[in-house]
Protein backbone atom coordinates (compact mmCIF):
# COMPACT_ATOMS: atom_id res chain seq x y z
CA UNK A 1 0.00 0.00 0.00
CA UNK A 2 1.26 2.98 -0.91
CA UNK A 3 2.31 6.18 1.39
CA UNK A 4 -0.68 8.55 0.30
CA UNK A 5 -3.25 5.77 1.55
CA UNK A 6 -2.72 7.50 4.67
CA UNK A 7 -2.75 11.07 3.55
CA UNK A 8 -6.50 11.87 4.69
CA UNK A 9 -8.77 13.86 1.84
CA UNK A 10 -9.92 17.35 2.12
CA UNK A 11 -10.85 20.31 0.70
CA UNK A 12 -9.95 23.78 1.62
CA UNK A 13 -10.44 27.77 -0.19
CA UNK A 14 -9.14 31.31 0.67
CA UNK A 15 -10.51 34.31 -1.21
CA UNK A 16 -9.98 37.69 -1.12
CA UNK A 17 -12.44 40.34 -1.15
CA UNK A 18 -12.80 44.22 -1.36
CA UNK A 19 -12.43 44.17 2.64
CA UNK A 20 -11.19 40.66 3.50
CA UNK A 21 -10.75 37.32 3.61
CA UNK A 22 -13.20 34.73 3.43
CA UNK A 23 -11.57 30.85 4.20
CA UNK A 24 -13.63 27.29 4.25
CA UNK A 25 -13.38 23.88 4.87
CA UNK A 26 -15.78 20.83 4.48
CA UNK A 27 -16.06 18.50 7.64
CA UNK A 28 -15.12 14.83 6.05
CA UNK A 29 -12.06 13.35 7.69
CA UNK A 30 -11.42 10.33 5.79
CA UNK A 31 -8.33 7.60 6.09
CA UNK A 32 -8.23 5.82 2.52
CA UNK A 33 -11.39 5.36 2.20
CA UNK A 34 -12.60 5.42 5.82
CA UNK A 35 -14.46 8.25 6.70
CA UNK A 36 -12.94 9.01 10.52
CA UNK A 37 -15.68 11.78 11.08
CA UNK A 38 -18.31 13.80 9.43
CA UNK A 39 -17.71 16.40 11.66
CA UNK A 40 -14.01 17.57 11.65
CA UNK A 41 -13.49 21.35 11.74
CA UNK A 42 -10.93 22.40 9.90
CA UNK A 43 -10.67 26.17 9.90
CA UNK A 44 -8.71 28.16 12.66
CA UNK A 45 -8.79 31.93 14.16
CA UNK A 46 -4.62 31.73 14.45
CA UNK A 47 -4.62 35.41 16.08
CA UNK A 48 -7.19 38.04 16.13
CA UNK A 49 -6.60 39.28 12.63
CA UNK A 50 -5.45 36.21 11.36
CA UNK A 51 -7.32 32.81 10.19
CA UNK A 52 -6.44 29.71 8.49
CA UNK A 53 -7.99 26.78 6.60
CA UNK A 54 -6.03 22.98 6.08
CA UNK A 55 -6.06 19.91 4.43
CA UNK A 56 -4.32 17.01 5.70
CA UNK A 57 -3.71 15.56 8.96
CA UNK A 58 -6.28 17.92 11.46
CA UNK A 59 -4.38 17.13 14.67
CA UNK A 60 -0.91 17.92 13.11
CA UNK A 61 -2.74 21.56 11.88
CA UNK A 62 -4.08 22.22 15.85
CA UNK A 63 -0.75 21.36 17.02
CA UNK A 64 0.85 23.67 14.65
CA UNK A 65 -1.90 26.65 15.13
CA UNK A 66 -1.12 26.47 19.08
CA UNK A 67 2.66 26.85 18.52
CA UNK A 68 2.36 29.82 15.89
CA UNK A 69 -0.26 31.26 18.42
CA UNK A 70 1.96 30.79 21.24
CA UNK A 71 4.96 32.64 19.00
CA UNK A 72 2.93 35.83 17.88
CA UNK A 73 1.86 36.72 21.46
CA UNK A 74 5.30 36.29 22.62
CA UNK A 75 7.08 38.10 19.83
CA UNK A 76 4.20 40.78 20.39
CA UNK A 77 4.99 41.49 23.33
CA UNK A 78 8.60 41.66 22.89
CA UNK A 79 8.15 44.22 20.02
CA UNK A 80 4.81 45.84 22.07
CA UNK A 81 2.68 45.67 18.49
CA UNK A 82 0.20 43.65 17.25
CA UNK A 83 2.19 41.61 14.14
CA UNK A 84 0.80 41.85 10.75
CA UNK A 85 -0.85 38.33 8.93
CA UNK A 86 2.44 38.72 6.48
CA UNK A 87 4.80 37.88 9.62
CA UNK A 88 2.58 35.39 11.31
CA UNK A 89 2.37 33.57 7.68
CA UNK A 90 6.61 34.06 7.83
CA UNK A 91 6.67 32.96 11.16
CA UNK A 92 4.14 29.61 10.70
CA UNK A 93 6.75 28.89 7.18
CA UNK A 94 10.02 28.60 10.35
CA UNK A 95 8.05 26.38 12.01
CA UNK A 96 7.41 24.60 9.18
CA UNK A 97 10.98 23.83 7.92
CA UNK A 98 12.50 23.51 11.31
CA UNK A 99 9.94 20.60 11.74
CA UNK A 100 10.86 19.04 7.49
CA UNK A 101 12.71 15.92 8.89
CA UNK A 102 8.86 15.13 10.88
CA UNK A 103 6.86 16.94 9.07
CA UNK A 104 3.51 18.48 10.18
CA UNK A 105 1.51 16.70 7.35
CA UNK A 106 -0.77 19.34 6.04
CA UNK A 107 -1.69 21.66 3.61
CA UNK A 108 -2.32 25.22 4.96
CA UNK A 109 -3.90 28.63 3.68
CA UNK A 110 -3.20 31.27 5.60
CA UNK A 111 -5.54 34.49 5.89
CA UNK A 112 -5.63 38.20 6.82
CA UNK A 113 -5.23 42.09 5.79
CA UNK A 114 -1.84 42.72 5.51
CA UNK A 115 -1.93 46.31 3.77
CA UNK A 116 -4.47 44.74 1.14
CA UNK A 117 -6.13 41.36 2.13
CA UNK A 118 -4.30 38.07 1.32
CA UNK A 119 -3.73 34.45 1.35
CA UNK A 120 -0.45 32.55 2.04
CA UNK A 121 -0.31 29.14 0.87
CA UNK A 122 1.37 26.82 2.50
CA UNK A 123 3.08 23.12 2.20
CA UNK A 124 4.45 21.02 5.02
CA UNK A 125 7.85 22.06 4.22
CA UNK A 126 7.31 25.87 5.05
CA UNK A 127 6.90 27.20 1.47
CA UNK A 128 5.00 30.22 1.67
CA UNK A 129 3.06 31.57 -1.59
CA UNK A 130 0.88 34.90 -1.52
CA UNK A 131 -1.94 35.22 -3.43
CA UNK A 132 -5.44 36.20 -4.11
CA UNK A 133 -7.01 33.22 -3.87
CA UNK A 134 -5.75 29.67 -2.94
CA UNK A 135 -7.20 25.74 -2.96
CA UNK A 136 -5.65 23.08 -1.25
CA UNK A 137 -5.95 19.53 -0.46
CA UNK A 138 -7.66 16.31 -2.91
CA UNK A 139 -10.84 18.51 -4.28
CA UNK A 140 -8.43 21.80 -5.00
CA UNK A 141 -8.26 20.89 -8.75
CA UNK A 142 -12.32 21.28 -8.61
CA UNK A 143 -12.50 24.10 -6.07
CA UNK A 144 -9.92 26.45 -8.12
CA UNK A 145 -11.47 25.78 -11.18
CA UNK A 146 -15.11 27.04 -10.20
CA UNK A 147 -12.91 30.24 -8.53
CA UNK A 148 -10.71 31.11 -11.60
CA UNK A 149 -13.81 31.43 -13.50
CA UNK A 150 -15.52 33.76 -11.10
CA UNK A 151 -12.69 35.34 -9.34
CA UNK A 152 -12.68 39.75 -9.77
CA UNK A 153 -10.04 41.48 -7.40
CA UNK A 154 -12.94 43.98 -5.95
CA UNK A 155 -15.44 41.17 -5.36
CA UNK A 156 -18.20 42.05 -2.45
CA UNK A 157 -18.39 39.94 0.26
CA UNK A 158 -21.34 38.78 -0.58
CA UNK A 159 -19.82 37.35 -3.68
CA UNK A 160 -16.45 36.39 -1.97
CA UNK A 161 -18.44 33.81 0.39
CA UNK A 162 -20.68 32.89 -2.13
CA UNK A 163 -17.81 31.84 -4.72
CA UNK A 164 -16.30 29.99 -1.74
CA UNK A 165 -19.54 27.87 -1.05
CA UNK A 166 -19.51 27.19 -4.47
CA UNK A 167 -16.37 26.59 -4.99
CA UNK A 168 -16.47 23.29 -2.18
CA UNK A 169 -19.66 22.21 -3.12
CA UNK A 170 -18.10 21.67 -6.83
CA UNK A 171 -15.30 19.68 -5.27
CA UNK A 172 -17.38 17.32 -2.94
CA UNK A 173 -19.62 16.72 -6.48
CA UNK A 174 -16.45 15.12 -7.13
CA UNK A 175 -13.67 14.22 -4.43
CA UNK A 176 -14.99 11.77 -2.63
CA UNK A 177 -12.56 12.45 0.15
CA UNK A 178 -14.59 16.05 0.57
CA UNK A 179 -18.26 16.64 2.26
CA UNK A 180 -20.60 16.59 5.10
CA UNK A 181 -20.87 20.83 5.68
CA UNK A 182 -18.49 23.30 5.02
CA UNK A 183 -17.19 25.52 8.05
CA UNK A 184 -16.60 29.44 6.81
CA UNK A 185 -14.19 31.77 8.43
CA UNK A 186 -14.29 35.60 7.41
CA UNK A 187 -11.68 38.24 8.27
CA UNK A 188 -12.19 41.49 8.32
CA UNK A 189 -11.41 45.16 10.39
CA UNK A 190 -13.75 44.50 12.44
CA UNK A 191 -12.25 40.87 13.76
CA UNK A 192 -13.05 36.98 12.58
CA UNK A 193 -16.54 35.90 12.22
CA UNK A 194 -17.35 32.15 12.08
CA UNK A 195 -20.16 30.81 9.75
CA UNK A 196 -21.21 27.54 8.00
CA UNK A 197 -23.18 26.32 5.36
CA UNK A 198 -24.70 23.04 4.19
CA UNK A 199 -23.52 20.78 1.03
Amino acid sequence: MSFDAYIPGATAVGITYKDGVVLGAERRITLSNYVLSKSGRKVFKVTDSTGAACAGMVGDMQNLVRQVGVYTKLKELEVKRTLRPGAVAKLMSVIMFEQRYAPFITQVILGGIDVKPKVWVLDPLGSVIADEYAAVGTGAEMAVGVIESAFAPALSYKDAKELLITSIRAAIARDSMSGNGIDILTIDKSGIKEDEAEV
